[in-house]
């Protein structure tokens, strides 16, 4: 704010005089539209020279009062940024009466969201969890999927190298959960129009979209009211409705007798430019394995050679033990090849990601404890400690996972 009463008089009496001598009268208006108030009159000549002047200090008196009105507030009447901490007309949770009215009728700015992933396609073809903040809504299923449309409202939110997997032009006509878990879901008619190649990709998207709601297992199709007992394309069978322990993003490799085998999915790493995100894949495995040590030897094999995928598992890693299962919690006991470099104590961070991930895809998994040679006294590379178990996070790939 502007301090005029420190200003030589004979300078205000000059500035005042070259304003009425030039005629400028919005330049005028201008010089002194910054001090607030004083409101002048737009003509200089009614006014007169004497009357410029005691405006000029009118003002500078109002100016001056009112920095020492400031100056003289204590100062717990400031924030850390300057900013007043109370106020006559703010509300406990820091809402203005003015704002609160302004959201009632639908004007303020503060809006809801909710925390939702959406299941997409990367550069490479693989279907991938990336997590947005999405309007809140009162109907979760209908919402999420919009956001997989082609040119539809998750457009503007697209990572670099990712885009969504249902055909342009496809609504949702109706969306419903069943006792049993199942969401029946009618799109309409444009959700025929995919590449065949795409076809699985589009059922996982939607499956795996749709499962992260706690209420729902699984997915049955209807196009425009009629069930589909196929797809429309390559005629994958979904009559019985399709669910997570169908797989994503599937390597079947080298087996051959699918009935003597499980299947398993375990997160590898992915990276585009400056983007780290996680990746899952569904494996095979024989059927009388354990399902713990299956998921953390696969995790161990590291990615398909003919894929992009990375890991950050080094080669000399290995479990001691069997892994041990209690209470919701599985306990990994490595040896000393999961360290990293860092004294010897710290885990890498995407390690950790990768065997909490993979193992809660297990439904009855909830947190993972890992130590080295019976050692829990651990750290995360990033610095944080290791010696409670890692929950699985209520979303992935946030871009700060």
């Amino acid at each position: 704010m502007l301090r005029l009463i420190k200003k030589p008089w004979w300078m205000l009496i000059l500035a005042a005089a070259v304003v009425t001598a030039c005629g400028a009268e919005d330049e005028a208006q201008e010089t002194f539209e910054e001090v607030d108030p004083p409101q002048y009159v737009d003509d200089e000549d009614e006014l007169g020279l004497e009357g410029m002047l005691e405006a000029l200090e009118e003002n500078t008196v109002e100016v001056n009062e009112e920095m020492d009105m400031e100056e003289g507030m204590e100062e717990d009447e400031y924030d850390e940024k300057g900013g007043m901490m109370e106020d006559d007309d703010m509300h406990e949770d820091g809402m203005h009466e003015e704002d609160e009215e302004m959201e009632e009728k639908g004007g303020g700015m503060m809006e809801e969201t909710a925390m939702r992933e959406l299941y997409l396609m990367d550069r490479n073809g693989m279907v991938t969890p990336q997590t947005f903040a999405l309007p809140d809504s009162n109907q979760d299923l209908e919402q999420s999927l919009s956001y997989l449309v082609k040119d539809g409202p998750v457009t503007e939110l697209l990572p670099n190298g990712f885009q969504a997997v249902l055909p342009a032009g496809t609504e949702v006509l109706e969306a419903e959960v069943t006792g049993d878990g199942t969401a029946v879901i009618d799109f309409s008619p444009d959700f025929t129009d995919y590449r065949p190649e795409d076809e699985l990709r589009i059922l996982q998207a939607v499956t795996w979209t749709v499962t992260q709601f706690e209420n729902v297992d699984r997915v049955q199709i209807k196009i425009a009211g009629e069930e589909q007992q196929v797809m429309p394309q390559n005629g994958t069978p979904i009559a019985e409705g399709y669910s997570r322990i169908h797989g994503i993003n599937l390597e079947t490799g080298a087996v051959s007798d699918l009935s003597n085998t499980k299947a398993v999915t375990v997160y590898f790493l992915s990276q585009h430019e400056d983007q780290t995100y996680y990746v899952p894949v569904t494996r095979r495995v024989p059927a009388n394995a354990d399902t713990y040590t299956a998921v953390v030897d696969e995790l161990l094999k590291g990615p398909d050679m003919l894929t992009s995928l990375l890991t950050d598992f080094r080669n000399e890693v290995a479990l001691v033990e069997e892994p041990k299962f209690r209470n919701g919690t599985v306990t990994l006991n490595f040896n000393e090849g999961v360290l990293t470099q860092l004294e010897g104590t710290a885990v890498s961070e995407h390690v950790v990601n990768m065997l909490v991930l993979s193992l809660t895809e297990q439904e009855e998994v909830e947190q993972v404890s890992i130590e080295v040679n019976d050692n829990d006294e651990l750290m995360v590379s990033s610095g944080a400690a290791l010696t409670e178990p890692v929950t699985r996070p209520g979303t992935v790939n946030t871009g700060k996972y």
